[in-house]
This record gives structure tokens, C-alpha cells and sequence, in this order.
């Protein structure tokens, strides 16, 4: 799928990061440069120790780079903002608040009057199919109904990018499928950015436009492979010879790195 806005809406440039001092400094990412479209939906799979969450939480704010920058909409990242919602594979949601207080927490934050609240809460409570729980505590839903809200919350304070990762790394298959799905619809339907990290090849070719390998210790891009597939994505193109096509070129480019790089010394 050709992405929607030719402009970047993430730019990697040349980001750098090491953790420790001197001789003893980790390298964590080295010299990644990574271009991502406005409305793309890109997974980023790679060894464990690659650098996926550390790229993303410099995309978030949460980290500093140590050399380069990232810039989001032409400006270079310095912190948090609101035009980023971070989703982690821990759910997160305060345990006291019920859906729609979760939902609505961020748009507390922001000083919206109870009923604007109510309103944009309950429209993303619906779009996530959580309209009959909207009254409920998390310690009463499942893992996708808690990572749901969690999307939900997310999505109710308006960001422009969704940085997700692992968020469905602790859920059953059969629940995980369903999440994916979801997401796509949500997706499809809002058409905000999303960079989604993931240690399932099948996740991210099903859910992507782009997947994006990292390769290990020192974390750099190694390749980037197009999933040129239609959506909706459905049970009928996950079964599909060109989604296994697909599947196993990200599969051989995250596990033979080795003999890739042996290959062309």
C-alpha cells in the first residue's frame, strides 16, 4: 500500500544512542535513519537487544538521543507531547477508575468540561467495542478488554501518532488475532500513524504497510521489506501464498543475519 502523505511524519536522522559512559558504554542504536509517512501503519521487528523500544521511546520523548535527532511533523522531538499516545504491553490503566474514567483521563488533564468528557470517551469506548463495560473497573475485564481501554484512552486525547510496544505480547493467540483485527478497523477508520513493535513475523506482516527489520547489538536499520497487500486484511490474505511469500522474507531477514551479512563480505 502506497503511503498516504509522501512528507514524513517520523524522521529518523541519523539517531545514536549509548547507555554508560566511556569504555563502558552500551551502544544501543547505531546511526538510524528511518523515514515513516503520515497515516502509515509500519511494524518493527528485530532480535531481542536490537533497539526497537529503544527507537520508540526516543520517538516518544521518554529517551534522549545521544547523537542525530527525530524530528515529528518537520520538529525536533524534546519530550513528551500530545500528538504522540504511547501504548505498552502493560495496560497501565489505574485500577480505581472505571473505563470511562480512564478513558476521559487525559482529557481531565487537559481541562475539558465533564461533558465534552463524556462524549469523546464514549465514542472511542464505542469504536473499541467496549460500550457495554464503559461502567466497569479493569479488574473485571479480560487482557484484550484491559489493552482495548488502553487504546481507547489513547486515542480519546487526540495524538496524530500511536507508538505501540508489544502491546498484545501478553495475550492469548485467539485474543491476539482479535486485537489485530481491531486495531486494523480502528485504524482504518481514524487513520493515524501507528509504529508497532513486535516479536511475531505473522503480526507484523498482517497488520503493516512497511516492516521494518532491525538489526542486532549495535541496533541500525538492516531492511526494509513492503507488505503489498489490500485492506481490510482477513483470515482469506493471512492464509494467502503472497502473505507466506511475505512472512518468510521478514522471517529469513530477522533470523539469518548471520549468513546474510557472511554472504555478501
Amino acid at each position: 500500500m502506497t503511503p498516504i502523505n509522501s512528507e514524513p511524519k517520523i524522521s529518523f536522522q541519523n539517531v545514536t544512542r549509548r547507555f554508560g559512559q566511556s569504555s563502558n558504554a552500551f551502544l544501543a542504536l547505531d546511526r538510524l535513519n528511518l523515514d515513516i509517512a503520515d497515516g502509515e501503519f509500519v511494524t518493527v521487528v528485530g532480535p531481542s537487544g536490537c533497539g526497537k523500544s529503544t527507537a520508540m521511546n526516543i520517538a516518544a520523548g521518554l529517551t534522549d538521543v545521544s547523537d542525530g535527532r527525530v524530528l515529528v511533523d518537520g520538529k525536533p522531538v524534546n519530550g513528551p507531547g500530545p500528538e504522540r499516545g504511547v501504548i505498552f504491553q502493560q495496560y497501565a490503566l489505574f485500577p480505581w477508575l472505571t473505563v470511562r474514567e480512564n478513558v476521559e483521563f487525559g482529557l481531565r488533564i487537559k481541562g475539558l468540561p465533564s461533558a465534552a468528557r463524556k462524549t469523546i470517551a464514549d465514542r472511542f469506548i464505542d469504536l473499541v467495542g467496549l460500550k457495554d463495560f464503559a461502567d466497569a473497573l479493569p479488574k473485571t475485564l479480560s487482557g484484550g478488554m484491559k489493552q482495548r481501554c488502553a487504546i481507547a484512552r489513547a486515542y480519546a486525547a487526540n495524538p496524530t501518532i500511536l507508538l505501540m510496544d508489544e502491546p498484545f505480547g501478553a495475550l492469548d493467540a485467539l485474543t491476539r488475532v482479535n486485537m489485530q483485527d481491531q486495531l486494523l478497523d480502528t485504524w482504518s477508520r481514524e487513520r493515524r500513524t501507528v509504529v508497532f513493535i513486535t516479536h511475531d513475523v505473522d503480526e507484523a506482516v498482517y497488520l503493516a504497510n512497511r516492516v521494518i527489520v532491525m538489526a542486532s547489538r549495535p541496533g541500525r536499520l538492516h531492511k526494509i521489506i513492503p507488505v503489498d497487500l489490500p485492506y481490510p486484511r482477513t483470515e482469506e490474505i493471512r492464509l494467502s501464498p503472497e502473505f507466506a511469500e511475505i512472512r518468510n522474507q521478514v522471517w529469513y531477514a530477522v533470523y539469518h543475519q548471520n549468513s546474510q551479512a557472511k554472504s555478501t563480505s
